[in-house]
């Protein structure tokens, strides 16, 4: 949780812009209730992929 703050923060410093979507697996320090009210009150929208489907990841 701490690790995506800080890279939120520098994402923000470095270029000037904001995250509108996180776009992760269903690990569990991705789909807990801290991480997921930090991000609502961040205004960034979670997407989850479906188990055992990495073509969703995208790059």
């Amino acid at each position: 949780f701490e690790h995506f703050q800080e890279f939120k923060a520098l994402a923000k410093k470095q270029v000037e812009r904001s995250i509108k979507v996180l776009r992760t697996d269903n690990g569990g320090e991705y789909v807990n209730n801290r991480f997921m009210d930090f991000c609502s009150s961040e205004g960034i929208s979670l997407q989850h992929t479906v188990t055992y489907s990495p073509s969703q990841n995208g790059v």
